[in-house]
């Protein structure tokens, strides 16, 4: 390293120069950053229903909200993520706590839209605002302060833990996708989609949208054109760990079965990520963070988990948690270990094939050319 980059990547055999300093960690696994492309900075991943009740109804003491994201983004650090790609919330709070000088500075690069748009009346209230009477999408998303790195739109329902495989309707058609998704390449801006079931994933990616959150249930057909067309998909499958092992341990309400829609829920995505990987879509790891019983940070491991259980090799799922989230969040010196990149990396004290079980277990983490 020369400073804040990766100045040569030698061969074993090749020798050093006197003067370069040297860490041995010849009986570690080194691998970049990681980058959480999907979570929800603000929200716990607790399953209290007074600590979820409470994410709810907080509106009015940003001070107290603006703890809770700094407490997430250390969590974030502790476990080697160093990008965290935003989903929006209802306040808009992580992008103003982005750019708020008076908190404190962290190494952890944040992505936020802001507030997402949903249509009115369907889910995503938790996450942003409905679309205002009168306006399209497009007006809705930039009629006042276009600041933020990122478009979020809500483009389906939740996928169901009551009822395996039910596909909810799109919240928008394919006019408004496409004005809103123009709108934002015209101010420089990527358009991040959350939808599940075919219709919903269909009409975001022929409107040109940059990726594809959670994409439940939107099948095989969708997963050619987003090949094709170069749309990156964030499958956020822990979510779906996470209920099957809640309801599992503490039962429903309504009926305990529902631990087993959940783990259906999980197989078919474990499938479909098999099959985005088999056809050559760019995917992301991403937890959707804040969830119920998905933790900032720790989600990361088993989301690597996941992927390599559905067929990714080690190395390939570390560049999904890596590289592939980096180029997503528009950090294109990110995420590769490689001469003239920014250095990051971890290096955990176990062989690459055991790696993704290892990684709560950082022995020795540079940021920006720092160790830290």
């Amino acid at each position: 390293m020369d400073g804040e980059r990766f100045e040569a990547v030698l061969e074993p055999d090749e020798a050093l120069p006197s003067e370069v300093g040297i860490v041995d960690l010849s009986d570690c696994t080194v691998f970049p950053a990681l980058i959480d492309s999907h979570a929800h900075l603000l929200m716990s991943g607790s399953t209290d229903p007074v600590v979820r009740k409470y994410q709810l109804e907080n509106t009015q003491c940003y001070d107290d909200r603006a703890t809770i994201i700094a407490e997430h983004l250390a969590q974030h650090l502790s476990c080697g993520v160093l990008g965290v790609r935003d989903g929006g919330d209802q306040q808009g709070d992580v992008l103003r706590y982005k750019t708020d000088s008076t908190q404190p500075t962290s190494p952890v690069t944040i992505a936020a839209p802001g507030r997402a748009r949903h249509a009115p009346g369907r889910y995503g209230n938790l996450i942003g605002i409905p679309v205002e009477a009168g306006m399209s999408l497009a007006q809705s998303l930039f009629s006042g302060n276009t600041r933020r790195d990122h478009v979020k739109i809500v483009n389906s329902g939740l996928n169901s833990l009551t009822q395996f495989g039910i596909e909810t309707p799109p919240q928008f058609d394919a006019d408004d996708l496409r004005g809103a998704v123009a709108a934002a390449r015209e101010h420089g801006l990527p358009t991040m989609v959350h939808a599940n079931g075919h219709l919903p994933v269909k009409l975001a990616v022929e409107a040109g949208c940059s990726s594809i959150e959670h994409g439940f249930f939107m099948g095989r057909e969708n997963m050619r054109r987003m090949a094709d067309e170069g749309v990156v998909w964030v499958p956020t499958t822990v979510t779906m760990q996470a209920y099957q092992d809640y309801l599992a341990s503490q039962g429903h309400r309504s009926d305990p079965s529902f631990a087993e829609v959940s783990r259906k829920n999980l197989e078919h995505q474990l499938e479909q990520i098999n099959t985005a990987r088999q056809l050559g879509v760019t995917l992301a790891v991403g937890t959707d963070a804040g969830s119920p019983g998905v933790h900032h940070g720790t989600a990361m491991q088993t989301e690597i988990q996941l992927f390599i259980k559905a067929g990714f090799r080690v190395e390939a799922a570390i560049r999904c948690a890596s590289r592939n989230g980096a180029r997503l969040m528009g950090l294109l010196d990110r995420g590769k270990i490689s001469a003239g990149l920014r250095a990051d990396f971890l290096a955990v004290r176990t062989p690459p094939q055991t790696l993704p079980q290892a990684l709560h277990a950082i022995v020795y983490r540079v940021v920006n050319g720092r160790p830290t």
